[in-house]
């Protein structure tokens, strides 16, 4: 069974989680009532105006009608994932299915061009009957057993969901399973089918102070009452949650995951009588799974993580951050740091990007200079390999699925102008392409380059420029961004940007800033805390560089980004306005004196600090978008785009700079949509739309 470790998913991502308390400093702090009549009045004439304006634009509906086309579209590559019963499951929406479908073929089956789907679950119609906005937030499998899976449901796409136990022989949730109230909740089966791990609400006190779970219990079917707790964390942690893989015939590795704080973990070993104990790894360890391997004929699991910070183990030498390390696990279930093998260690301009862990093997992406490349790790005669795969260079190769019950992986290929490529690998290190996506644009006329700007301090600043081939004057562009929480931009095809914005004579220049990974956890660390203007610098510098190549002019470049992008670029409109023609901000967070106390902002101070420190909030200040931005100075003109349902960031931020810079006679729109969650669409017609808004917004501004 695949970790299901949700902390790592956290990277990257924002969590608040509710409103604050409304302080009496600040004008618009009633916008903090998310749900509130007032602020939702107020949400409905910014809508009505935003609207009204953008899709008056002829070309509003033919973005839509394209962006709609493409996701809808029955070509696509159906990806999946590889379960202990010989299937593969897949979650598909189209045109017919918008809330989707959860359905499996064969390993055999899904190798060929036109799979047969068995429909497990039709969510439209489980919503129809219930009456409830559901939205899919995936599964979890028992690993041995019977066939039965915990199915996780939101209500209109927000993190909290209702886990709820389904029988795949049925095909129908069990009336005496499993079942967990909405909550932001973790579990995982452990013993097969007959029990689950579980950190969910548990009422008063039984949350961190970020408004994530602290309590694990140990729940055994058939008993009447919810299990008893097992383990039970701080309050100032970020978050508790179990975690399981490995084979089960082994003995299944079974894991509780304690975030100390957004970049520290602490792991405890969960033996046959639910007792815990400490592994000795760092807090810097990133486990990413347990893989089968054989001394002479003796079989145990190892261990794998990658490091965020150096490490030298007890009688061991120092390993590099960043390094991928496999541990062997004894028979007593304790760690035997004395066998600690490093499988890589990447240089200065290289990346261990993800790992897919097997079942007797481990696979690494691994970047070198924002390109990728795809490496297997095998332990043969007592010792690890190292394979680099035979995919396609100068783009992202990447693991899409490894089996953990079998020798298969699945891996895929994309960048800029080429679409994804699915590869299939039985095991043997040959890969078989078997899925491509067909073109959704004319790429023969386009070119992708890679340069690099100088920032502030003289550091190197790599970026990729997407471009009609002939075009070689200054042009409308976009500029992406996202520099925070490890997250690397690595190239990928984008249909959007391909058809609506490149075919019609735009540049697309995604930067890959400090704060991100692309060179390891060195590149994070650069700008974190009191070093986070370094990714401003950045960005700017990036800017500053393509109008030094004559590629754009200030008045033609435009900006965007989301969640932590949405920081990003609202920061930069606001320090360097000079720079900038339009900026589209996408869920963002932007009051960063208020972020720690607006639900789980606690969560995040590794990443950006205590506001709550003089010394920290003095840095803060600095640089924070909402306080920083003033009447009479001129800005960029801006669109805000958020979500009602988005229980992550919540749409507080936007709302309260929007209003301000209104206020302030700067040049805003602002859109909500109330579905989607962070992702602020809950299906492909509310994508389009947001993808449509935003394309036509830069479009007016920029001239394109």
């Amino acid at each position: 069974m695949r970790a299901k470790i949700s902390l790592v998913l956290l990277l990257g991502a924002f969590f608040i989680l509710g409103a604050r308390a409304v302080t009496t400093d600040d004008p618009y702090a009633w916008l903090e009532d998310v749900h509130g009549a007032k602020p939702l009045a107020w949400v409905a004439e910014q809508n009505a105006k935003s609207l009204g304006l953008l899709k008056a634009d002829p070309r509003y509906q033919a973005n839509y009608d394209s962006i709609l086309s493409v996701m809808d579209a029955t070509d696509r590559i159906p990806y999946g994932a590889f379960r202990r019963d010989g299937f593969i499951y897949n979650f598909w929406q189209d045109a017919k299915n918008p809330k989707g479908l959860w359905r499996r073929t064969t390993i055999a089956d899904y190798q060929t061009a036109s799979p047969h789907w068995e429909i497990l679950l039709d969510v439209d119609a489980l919503a129809r009957a219930e009456k409830e906005n559901w939205v899919w937030e995936g599964s979890e499998c028992a690993p041995a057993g019977k066939p039965y899976c915990l199915i996780k449901l939101s209500r209109g796409g927000g993190d909290a969901k209702v886990i709820r136990e389904f029988d795949l022989g049925s095909k129908s949730f069990l009336k005496d399973g499993f079942t967990l109230p909405e909550a932001k909740s973790d579990v995982s089966y452990v013993n097969g089918d007959g029990s689950i791990l579980y950190a969910s609400d548990f009422g008063p006190g039984s949350l961190t102070k970020s408004g994530y779970p602290r309590i694990v219990k140990f729940w055994k079917r058939g008993d009447p009452a919810v299990g008893h707790t097992v383990y039970e964390g701080k309050p100032e942690d970020v978050a508790v949650a179990p975690s399981s893989f490995g084979d089960p015939a082994l003995g299944q590795v079974t894991l509780i995951v304690r975030a100390v704080s957004f970049f520290e973990t602490e792991y405890y070993g969960v033996g046959p009588e639910v007792e815990t104990q400490k592994l000795p790894l760092p807090l810097g360890a990133d486990v990413k799974g347990a893989v089968v391997t054989q001394t002479k004929g003796v079989f145990e699991h190892q261990l794998i993580a990658t490091l965020r910070e150096s490490w030298t183990p007890p009688g061991g030498k120092e390993i590099a951050k960043g390094a991928l390390i496999a541990v062997p696990i004894g028979s007593s279930k304790v760690l035997d740091l004395s066998r600690l093998a490093v499988l890589f260690v990447p240089g200065p301009r290289q990346s261990v990007e993800s790992v897919g862990v097997g079942h007797d093997a481990v696979y690494a992406a691994i970047t070198d200079n924002v390109v990728g490349s795809v490496h297997v790790f095998r332990f043969r005669d007592g010792a690890w390999g190292n394979v680099a795969l035979d995919l396609p260079g100068k783009g992202a190769a990447d693991i899409v699925d490894v089996n953990d019950f079998g020798p298969q992986a699945m891996l895929g290929f994309q960048n800029y102008l080429t679409p994804p490529t699915l590869y299939f690998d039985d095991g043997n290190d040959k890969q078989r392409a078997i899925k491509s996506l067909p073109a959704r644009f004319d790429a023969s006329g386009m070119v992708t380059e890679q340069f690099e700007a100088i920032s502030k301090d003289g550091t190197k600043i790599p970026y990729f420029v997407t471009r009609p081939r002939t075009l070689h004057g200054p042009a409308p562009t976009i500029l992406y961004g996202y520099g925070g929480f490890e997250v690397s931009l690595t190239p990928g095809y984008s249909a959007n940007f391909g058809r609506l914005w490149v075919s019609k004579g735009g540049l697309y220049v995604v930067a890959n800033i400090r704060g991100g990974g692309e060179f390891g956890p060195a590149w994070h660390q650069a700008a974190l805390k009191e070093h986070r203007q370094r990714a401003f610098d950045d960005f700017a510098a990036v800017a500053k560089d393509l109008e030094r190549r004559g590629l754009t002019t200030p008045k033609q470049l435009g900006i965007m980004g989301g969640s932590n992008g949405g920081l990003l670029v609202s920061t930069a409109m606001v320090q360097r306005p000079e720079l900038f023609g339009a900026v589209v901000c996408q869920v963002p967070l932007v009051d960063m004196l208020a972020y720690s106390h607006i639900g789980a902002g606690a969560s995040w101070i590794g990443e950006y600090g205590d506001p709550a420190i003089p010394a920290e909030r003095d840095y803060i200040l600095q640089y924070s978008p909402y306080q920083n931005v003033k009447a009479g100075v001129s800005t960029p003109p801006v669109l805000f785009v958020t979500a009602t349902s988005d229980d992550r960031v919540t749409p507080v931020h936007a709302r309260k700079m929007a209003a301000k810079m209104e206020a302030q006679g700067h040049d805003v729109l602002f859109y909500e949509n109330t579905d989607g969650g962070h992702a602020a669409a809950a299906d492909h017609k509310q994508a389009a739309e947001m993808w449509g808004l935003s394309f036509v917004y830069l479009a007016e501004r920029l001239g394109l």
